[in-house]
């Protein structure tokens, strides 16, 4: 039997202004309008149910589905990114749900071009709430690690810039989300308007990708790239190792 297409459609982003995505970052609580959202795309399903690869407008990554997961962790370098003349965006960041669920639950760095200079920056994000931005200096290069966690209800999201030498720990207590999903993902955020102009970024790199302590790649995870149209935006590596992979950027 051949393969499937599923369609899963994005969850409303809540109300933005698109005036105000150039708002300079840093200060906790001032993430402008950007939104990091759920996954919205195709979904290619084997026969036995399994998802084998997604097209998605939005995320390029892995995500891990099928079980409850209490943990998602990986590292990764601070891409750089390309800025002409327009404002772009890129986020990079690990989570939990979101595929297929209307809540993220998530921590990462941003690499964004505003007026042709770039900007970078790191911030946490309990989706559908607005993202909240950390103060602390970001550069392209720099080696972040993470980790995203829930015990109960509690969830603790904590990100290291490594190069630098910070670490900051968001806990937040919130119940009734479905801890569904495990992702590492590269993003083109989005406003009310809908997806935003990807940044040309350098190449992503991920390791050390696990879920609930294994290597993500145990748990068979979902091949994302990103595309609109006929257009791909960025592609996804072939996991090596169970849990390292790069991101590509392609277009805008």
């Amino acid at each position: 039997m051949s393969a499937t297409i599923r369609v899963t459609a994005m969850s409303a982003v809540a109300a933005a202004v698109l005036s105000s995505l150039a708002a300079v970052p840093g200060a906790a609580g001032t993430a402008g309008q950007l939104r990091l959202t759920p996954l919205a795309g195709h979904r290619i399903i084997s026969p036995d149910g399994r998802v084998t690869h997604s097209t998605s407008s939005n995320w390029a990554g892995y995500a891990a589905t099928g079980t409850t997961f209490t943990s998602v962790s990986a590292s990764w370098v601070q891409p750089s990114v390309s800025c002409g003349s327009g404002t772009a965006y890129s986020s990079f960041w690990i989570g939990l749900d979101g595929d297929g669920s209307s809540s993220v639950e998530q921590t990462g760095s941003e690499a964004d071009c505003s007026g042709g200079r770039a900007q970078y920056y790191s911030w946490y994000e309990m989706y559908p709430a607005y993202p909240v931005n950390y103060s602390n200096a970001v550069s392209a290069g720099d080696h972040f690690t993470s980790t995203v966690s829930v015990s109960g209800h509690t969830y603790t999201l904590t990100l290291s810039d490594t190069t630098k030498g910070w670490t900051k720990t968001t806990t937040k207590t919130q119940s009734g989300l479905s801890n569904a999903s495990a992702e590492i993902i590269a993003e083109a955020p989005s406003s009310s308007t809908g997806v935003l102009p990807l940044a040309h970024f350098s190449t992503a790199s991920f390791s050390n990708a696990s879920a609930n302590g294994q290597p993500i790649g145990n748990f068979g995870p979902d091949k994302i790239n990103m595309a609109s149209g006929s257009t791909t935006k960025a592609t996804t590596s072939a996991l090596s190792g169970g849990g390292n992979f790069t991101v590509t950027w392609n277009h805008s």
